[in-house]
């Protein structure tokens, strides 16, 4: 038995194993009252029955709340527009914990709780998102992670403890996967993806949902044309329709040729490395689509500078760091940097290949006329002797004093030491032979 009491908890819950074990556990351990929150981003069917299953469990109410159209545009086209990933991975359960937590946070207050308790476990990257959040919006809240302390410290432990008192679960030990479903993507975790030597089970039945291999995918190709305006996708093949319903159809449309799978074994925060399989078949084609885009419609030193920043975007993502001002900073450079990035970009989707066919745009900094190997009258290629010499100035001059040192010493690979003993005698030498070239 715990040895702080509460009277009243939140539980952030999704109706999976974790969280269908807490509400009994919770009550039983703190003899409090439970409120259950769902944030809904897009699970779909996962959602069905889950207000009887909270209820029957012991649960005094379930909140379900409708996050989908903030989650798209509040949390994955800032994303999107940052071009920002992690380790390849599009961080579909990095951006939605957050915005769950808050509005459990929100619900939390409402309810007048003493408590908030979720279930990710202490090896994860979720615990950190949903605290942090936490602590953002409400920094003086205890949060309860009982997977940190209680007996029930495997998924085996669960399933029976959910079999002794009767909670009905959709998993058996043996199609146990740890899964996260929301509309942009859904990760497979757990099981034999645990070692990295076994191929993942993409062909078998089943297992995947959001679409098929790319052996399984249709021999023709598929096209689809993006329009983007601002770096914000409005249309699909010419219909106007809204991020949501972007989002949906890519994942129709990539799902079907197999678009979207990644097996990657990523450095989580907490120190370690884990495996997973992610199906991210609309959210893939959005990248490679908007990245497309942006090769034409942004100047270099904008294009070079925000892929650095992409990095450090999508690690703050991935560590549970939205609500810092440094995200948000970041994210007030990135939509500066969209002005621009308007137009259309069609791909070619092909068994699990996203390939790019054109690209448009009212302002693209793109010039055939600039580019081509044929006459033209508008770029002098003479300048280029001129530039070639000043930007190659600084090998010439170490080549130079190379050659100097290797005269002195009578070696070819001068060591540092060699460098600095004969340094005063070689700035001479050096000086004077630049003088004599430069006459």
């Amino acid at each position: 038995m715990a040895e702080k009491k509460y009277k009243k908890i939140v539980l952030a819950y999704s109706g999976g194993l974790d969280t269908s074990v807490l509400i009994p556990w919770l009550k039983e351990t703190y003899g409090c009252e439970v409120i259950a929150v769902s944030g809904d981003v897009g699970q779909g069917t996962e959602l069905d029955g889950l207000e009887e299953k909270a209820l029957k469990t012991g649960a005094s109410k379930l909140y379900i709340e409708d996050l989908k159209k903030e989650f798209v545009e509040e949390y994955i086209i800032p994303t999107v527009k940052a071009g920002a990933a992690y380790e390849n991975y599009l961080l579909g359960t990095s951006f939605a914990r957050p915005l769950i937590a808050k509005r459990i946070v929100e619900i939390a207050k409402k309810e007048g709780a003493d408590a908030i308790c979720h279930g990710c476990t202490g090896k994860g990257n979720d615990q950190v998102r949903f605290e942090l959040a936490i602590k953002a919006f409400a920094p003086q809240m205890d949060v309860i992670a009982p997977w940190r302390f209680w007996e029930l410290n495997s998924r085996e432990k669960e399933i029976a403890y959910a079999e002794a008192h009767n909670i009905p679960l959709k998993i058996t030990k043996e199609t146990n996967y740890s899964k996260d479903k929301n509309l942009w993507h859904l990760s497979h975790e757990g099981l034999d993806l645990e070692d990295p030597a076994n191929e993942a089970p993409v062909n078998k039945p089943g297992f995947l949902e959001l679409g098929v291999s790319p052996e399984q995918a249709p021999d023709q190709p598929a096209y689809v044309t993006i329009h983007f305006e601002k770096g914000v996708p409005t249309s699909v093949n010419g219909e106007a329709m809204d991020c949501e319903t972007v989002i949906q159809t890519l994942n129709k449309l990539g799902g079907e040729n197999g678009c979207g799978l990644l097996d990657v074994v990523e450095n989580r925060l907490v120190g370690m490395k884990s495996r997973g399989v992610y199906e991210t078949p609309g959210g893939t084609i959005l990248y490679k689509a908007h990245e497309k885009l942006e090769e034409i419609t942004l100047d270099k030193e904008t294009q070079h500078y925000k892929q650095q920043l992409a990095l450090k975007f999508a690690e703050l993502v991935y560590n549970g760091q939205w609500y810092t001002p440094l995200r948000k900073a970041m994210s007030a450079f990135v939509d500066s940097t969209q002005e621009t990035v308007t137009g259309d970009v069609k791909l070619k989707l092909y068994k699990g290949n996203i390939i790019p066919a054109s690209v448009t745009s009212p302002y693209s900094l793109y010039s055939s006329e600039m580019a081509t190997f044929d006459e033209d009258d508008c770029y002098e290629q003479g300048d280029s002797a001129g530039f070639i010499s000043l930007f190659g100035l600084p090998i010439k001059v170490r080549a130079m004093n190379d050659e100097a040192l290797a005269e002195k010493t009578g070696t070819h690979f001068p060591s540092v030491e060699k460098r600095i003993s004969y340094g005063k005698d070689l700035g001479s030498t050096v000086w004077k032979r630049n003088r004599q070239h430069c006459q």
